[in-house]
């Protein structure tokens, strides 16, 4: 029988660095949280959750229009409200970043409790309650493999 191991977690403020890039000469605009570049214990928040959102209206280089951004922005508040649960002290996830690019948008979160953050993702697909038609992936990933790009791009 496995024991289960016990983590004393302290939850980071988010700190934020904007960072820009091009990717397949396209402009990229992406928002990293600092404070999980030497977060411990990473394994507690063992699961990437990405969502990737895609944008309808456009300005050049395939950046979203205003008015896109101002509803994504709502959404993104709804999504993360939910993703991380009520309990501020013991989230179920902390915010790793977004990044703008080629019309779409993708939110990360570290998350803890898988399971509840699919069946959040589902009734909402279920309901149709989405401003843009967006794609999901939860990985397990206890390395943080998946999260090392976007932190080490701040560095």
């Amino acid at each position: 029988m496995s024991e289960k191991k016990e983590f004393r977690v302290l939850i980071p403020d988010e700190e934020y660095q904007i960072i820009e890039f091009k990717q397949e000469n396209l402009p990229a605009v992406g928002v990293v949280n600092l404070s999980l570049i030497e977060f411990e214990p990473k394994e507690v928040f063992s699961w990437h959750c990405s969502i990737m959102i895609n944008f309808e209206n456009f300005i050049e280089n395939g950046m979203p229009a205003n008015n896109d951004v101002l509803i994504a922005e709502k959404f993104e508040d709804f999504l993360s409200e939910n993703i991380k649960g009520a309990d501020k002290e013991k989230p179920n996830a902390l915010f790793l970043a977004r990044i703008t690019w080629n019309e779409t948008r993708e939110l990360i979160w570290r998350v803890y409790n898988a399971k509840i953050v699919n069946e959040f993702l589902e009734k909402i697909i279920d309901e149709k309650k989405y401003p843009f038609q967006f794609d999901y992936r939860i990985d397990d990933d206890e390395e943080w493999k998946l999260a090392e790009w976007h932190l080490q791009s701040v560095k």
